[in-house]
């Protein structure tokens, strides 16, 4: 089954990704203190600006992971104060559903002492706290679901989603809450 980009949040960890027909030549990579889906050398040259795009940032005591560029304004609501459930919700609401061939929904999570995940779709916005881990994708699972795809690690997050039963595996990431705050992982089916 193809569901596109998704991701999965639980109280202590979370994993994004990117499963892709059209634009499989991306990786993603470590900027900073973040992580980022960009195009691979081999990549067409393309204007698309769902290409490219933070996945994983974190703020303070919590992280926030997303399918595109609406992953800065909830990390940057969440750094200005704003509850997790409320970032998410007013991030989505203001870059709505992405206007591409398909109105792929947006989907994104915050792990921290309250975990959430969201999707905003051409039919509505939802927003469900997270006590167990829930996945949600941009197509046929754009409803927030739970899931026995189980994480303990970042690098179990990320290797865990990158193989999971679903079609047209790119690449992935991983986040776990250690003692020292967060730490990441990446898989690009090197």
């Amino acid at each position: 089954m193809y569901v596109g980009r998704f991701l999965v949040i639980g109280p202590e960890t979370g994993a994004y990704r990117v499963s892709s027909r059209s634009f499989p030549n991306r990786k993603i990579i470590e900027r900073d203190d973040r992580l980022t889906v960009v195009p691979t050398d081999a990549a067409d040259e393309t204007d698309n600006p769902y290409v490219s795009y933070n996945c994983v940032r974190p703020v303070d005591d919590r992280v926030v992971v997303g399918n595109g560029s609406h992953t800065d304004p909830i990390a940057e609501k969440l750094a200005l104060g704003y509850p997790a459930r409320d970032a998410i919700a007013l991030s989505l609401l203001a870059l709505d559903f992405e206007k591409d061939d398909y109105d792929t929904p947006r989907i994104a999570g915050v792990v921290g002492p309250e975990s959430f995940v969201g999707t905003v779709r051409r039919d509505g916005l939802v927003v469900e706290q997270v006590t167990e881990p829930t996945l949600v994708a941009t197509y046929e699972k754009d409803d927030p679901e739970a899931t026995d795809i189980a994480v303990e690690s970042a690098a179990g997050a990320a290797s865990t989603v990158y193989d999971a039963d679903f079609e047209h595996a790119v690449c992935a990431a991983g986040v776990a809450r250690t003692d020292e705050g967060f730490e990441t992982a990446i898989e690009n089916g090197d």
